[in-house]
């Protein structure tokens, strides 16, 4: 039988990465209606990473009331993988900035506690393996709200707690860690960070990412040094250097705090996500693998969603194609990737609003097919051996099956 494989992340704003799945999976059947097609929605760490994780290993949804970046509370959604025993946390569920209107951004209050709420509520469900991606963020707290969530307090030279916030980190004299949740000294803590910032600097979290969570360059200078004093009080503390770390600046400087405070490991996000639903194994005796992303772009190349299916699939030989709701400057350096064609899901010129608005529809389209005769290749389906009508019906014969017109 025909064994296929789909792999898209979502076509974000548009279609969710299992929506994606299911209307290739439909269109292919369209064309190869006895075939086996294996659905695996991925993310790469970021937006979508639980419900595509949860969907691709028959796991559960939960939901957890936390506090929201300016210590609201709001009820954020986290899963359990289908192994029963891994959890998997998007930190902007919990500490977002899409959770906050334009008028609440600032970074020098937000905090994110709730994502270390979210932590806690794994450990309480008895998980000792947890996933945790953090793109998307609010805060620029260098992740000392997750930590405090987690039983860390940081005091003044009063001795009192600090406000929420990256920016009371300056008023920093003293961490306490006798109150951090020993269940973390037994818990694998694996962290999807896409991101090489350290923690300060030209290229750290504050230049870097404050200025999209509102701060200005007064602010910036400001988040930057309290960083500084933070991460010199942590590593005199911990015993830990971490500032200097490829991530560290990732998420505000969530990345530093989980290694300062927890047993985290960085890895990139798609290669987290691929091991979690065992993709070499499902990937390993396809024809061929159809992945694909909203946006296609030279920085597809440098190892978003697609390019990390494409390389696992090549290490069994495995044609991989990408449809993307969009290509865009530099999207062929996906071909030196692995993967061997990326194609647009617009059958003609439209709007944007239009193409996102018709995204399940046109992903399942057969518009895109194409003319064959014996002798030519097919990827993933071998060479065709001959054309032929058979019970009203035309067939294409190749060496790994036939191929019939509906």
């Amino acid at each position: 039988m025909l064994r296929i494989v789909v792999a898209p992340d979502s076509y974000k704003g548009s279609v969710s990465a299992m929506a994606v799945a299911e209307a290739m999976a439909r269109g292919i059947l369209q064309v190869f209606p006895t075939a086996e097609v294996r659905k695996i929605p991925i993310a790469d760490g970021g937006e979508g990473t639980v419900q595509a994780l949860v969907s691709a290993t028959a796991g559960q949804l939960r939901v957890h009331e936390v506090s929201d970046p300016r210590g609201e509370k709001i009820t954020a959604q986290w899963g359990v993988l289908g192994d029963g025993q891994s959890a998997v946390i998007e930190m902007a569920a919990a500490s977002g900035l899409t959770l906050l209107n334009a008028s609440r951004h600032d970074p020098r209050v937000t905090s994110t506690y709730g994502t270390g709420e979210l932590i806690r509520a794994a450990l309480d469900a008895g998980l000792r393996k947890i996933i945790i991606g953090i793109g998307g963020s609010a805060t620029n707290d260098g992740g000392a709200g997750m930590a405090r969530a987690l039983g860390v307090r940081f005091t003044n030279a009063q001795g009192l707690e600090l406000p929420a916030g990256g920016a009371a980190l300056a008023q920093l004299q003293h961490i306490d860690l006798t109150g951090l949740d020993t269940r973390l000294l037994e818990t694998e803590i694996t962290v999807a960070c896409d991101v090489d910032n350290p923690l300060c600097g030209a290229r750290g979290a504050s230049a870097v990412f404050g200025p999209q969570k509102g701060a200005t360059p007064a602010v910036v200078a400001e988040l930057d040094a309290a960083l500084a004093h933070f991460a010199a009080h942590a590593q005199a503390r911990t015993g830990r250097q971490v500032a200097e770390l490829a991530g560290a600046g990732a998420a505000g400087g969530l990345g530093a705090g989980l290694l300062f405070f927890t047993p985290a490991k960085l890895s990139p996000g798609i290669d987290i996500v691929l091991d979690a639903v065992n993709f070499a194994e499902v990937v390993s005796d396809a024809a061929f693998v159809l992945t694909g992303e909203g946006h296609t772009d030279f920085q597809t190349a440098f190892g978003k969603a697609p390019v990390g299916v494409a390389r696992i699939a090549k290490q069994f030989q495995v044609p991989v194609f990408c449809l993307s709701g969009g290509l865009g400057q530099g999207a062929d350096a996906v071909l030196a990737q692995g993967i061997d064609a990326v194609l647009s899901i617009c059958d003609r010129p439209m709007p944007l609003e239009e193409c996102m608005h018709r995204g399940s529809a046109l992903i399942e389209s057969r518009r895109r097919l194409f003319e064959v005769f014996a002798g030519d290749p097919i990827p993933g389906l071998g060479r065709v051996d001959a054309i032929r009508k058979q019970d009203g019906r035309w067939v294409v014969v190749t060496s790994k099956g036939l191929i019939v017109s509906r």
